[in-house]
C-alpha cells in the first residue's frame, strides 16, 4: 500500500482513479442505514454484476432518478412499461434484467418487514472486522455472505448471488475490510 498525493494510504483499489478514491474515503465500509439506502446500495451492486463499480458510481445519480430515490414502495409499484422505458435512458446499465430486478428486489424488500434489520441480522446488528494486510488476503465470498444470498434468493431477489452480497456488506460496513495500514481503517 503507497500513499496517494496526500500522503494518506488507502486500499489498493482506490488509488489510481480520483472518483474511487473519494468513494472510499466518503462512503466504502462505514455503517451504512436504513431501508431505501441499503436498498440502493445492495441495487446497484447488482447492477455491477460482470462490470466495475466505477461504472456503476457514474450512473448512481441516473438509478436514484430513474428509480425514485429508491423508496421501496414507489420502485415496487412501477409497471411493467415504465420498467421496460428504462431501457432508452443512456445513464442507465441498459440491461433489461437487472432493471427490471430493481422493481421485483422492491417488493421482495417489502416483505422483510424491515430491510436495514433483516440485512444487518447477517452480522448481528454490528460489523464484522477482519484484518487483511495486502488485498490478495481479501475474499470474494464468505459463509456469511452465502448464507445472505440464499436467504435473498429464496425470497425471491435477483441479482443477490454471494459475490454481490459480499461486496454490498463490505461496502455498507457490515464488513470491515479496509486493509490494515489504510487510514480509514479505524474511522
Amino acid at each position: 500500500m503507497d500513499a496517494t498525493d496526500d500522503g494518506k494510504p488507502r486500499c489498493a483499489w482506490a488509488m489510481r482513479d480520483p472518483l474511487m478514491r473519494d468513494y472510499h474515503d466518503r462512503e466504502w465500509g462505514r455503517p451504512l442505514h436504513g431501508d431505501a439506502a441499503l436498498f440502493e446500495l445492495l441495487s446497484l451492486e447488482g447492477a455491477q454484476a460482470g462490470l466495475s463499480w466505477r461504472t456503476v458510481l457514474v450512473r448512481r445519480e441516473a438509478y436514484r432518478r430513474a428509480f425514485h430515490c429508491f423508496d421501496l414502495a414507489a420502485v415496487a409499484a412501477m409497471g411493467d412499461a415504465e420498467i421496460a422505458g428504462l431501457g432508452a435512458d443512456a445513464g442507465l446499465i441498459r440491461h433489461a434484467g437487472k432493471l427490471a430486478s430493481v422493481r421485483d428486489n422492491a417488493r421482495a424488500a417489502l416483505a422483510t418487514g424491515g430491510l436495514d434489520g433483516f440485512l444487518w441480522g447477517f452480522v448481528e446488528g454490528r460489523p464484522i472486522v477482519n484484518h487483511w494486510t495486502v488485498p490478495g488476503e481479501v475474499p470474494a465470498r464468505t459463509d456469511v455472505s452465502d448464507r445472505m444470498a440464499r436467504e435473498l434468493r429464496k425470497r425471491g431477489f435477483r441479482f443477490a448471488g454471494s459475490t454481490i452480497c459480499y461486496a454490498f456488506m463490505q461496502a455498507s460496513g457490515m464488513v470491515n475490510d479496509h486493509l490494515m495500514a489504510c487510514f480509514r481503517r479505524s474511522g
